[in-house]
């Protein structure tokens, strides 16, 4: 549901999402959304359903029934480019970013900006564009690098994950999906990580942070939203649940039970 100060629209909804693969139904009858300017934690055990629904609201897989929908219209996705379109990001773990190039190479992959040398025939790179507008993109989500001509290869764990982000957003995306955004961070990066949330929820995106450390999901969330065995069984505003809470849910204990975890 929405929060104080959020739109009653959500950004995203998903109704009764089903999603077989042969005889394993990954997703049954799940609902989903999130607003413009809300976290939602995905949280539940492996095998729960988690990246087959993010896969989903990514386009990358096509849901067998149910409806999407954006902005408050029914959409259909036959692929993540059309995600894309809508301004929906991924940040996967493995980030894909090139090691080989600097951030504000990275930043612009496959839309650099081009400047014709001679008009209709040759192009080279503007390079000092492309360093303003990375440049002012990192100042406004408080991106802490350095120098922006600093290799991927070069940078801290915890940079190379707001590059990644920061790529994700920084051309007018409206939801960003974060896999497991603080997985083997230290401490000072993972405080840099979650930050960068706080800013993007800040400038009004819809934030959706998969994760397995209840610590962090409670840190930045708004709304904890648990899957298990491919079923919603709770949407939880984080402020008024507990990690017990959190993890009956996921285990499929009865509240009252002692709970490890």
């Amino acid at each position: 549901m929405a929060t104080a100060g959020t739109p009653t629209t959500p950004l995203l909804e998903l109704k009764g999402i089903y999603k077989r693969f042969g005889a394993v139904e990954a997703l049954s009858g799940v609902d989903f959304e999130v607003f413009g300017g809300e976290v939602v934690g995905l949280v539940g055990d492996n095998g729960a359903g988690k990246s087959t629904l993010v896969k989903v609201i990514a386009g990358t897989y096509r849901a067998d029934a149910g409806e999407y929908r954006f902005e408050g219209r029914r959409v259909q996705l036959l692929s993540p480019r059309d995600a894309t379109d809508l301004g929906i990001q991924t940040v996967y773990q493995d980030l894909a970013l090139c090691e080989n190039l600097d951030v504000v190479a990275n930043l612009h992959l496959g839309r650099e900006q081009l400047t014709p040398v001679v008009p209709g025939v040759v192009r080279v790179l503007d390079e000092l564009s492309m360093e303003q507008r990375a440049w002012r993109f990192a100042q406004e989500l408080h991106v802490h690098i350095p120098s922006l001509r600093t290799l991927v290869a070069d940078l801290s764990g915890g940079q190379r994950q707001a590059v990644a982000v920061a790529r994700a957003v920084m051309w007018n995306s409206k939801i960003v999906l974060l896999d497991e955004p603080t997985a083997a961070l230290g401490v000072e990066q993972t405080l840099q990580v979650k930050e960068l949330v706080r800013n993007l929820r800040k400038r009004g995106l819809g934030v959706v942070v998969i994760s397995h450390n209840l610590s962090d999901i409670f840190d930045i969330t708004d709304r904890i939203v648990v899957l298990r065995q491919g079923r919603r069984v709770a949407s939880l505003e984080t402020g008024n649940a507990t990690r017990q809470d959190v993890v009956a849910f996921i285990t499929g204990a009865e509240f009252g039970q002692s709970v490890a975890g």
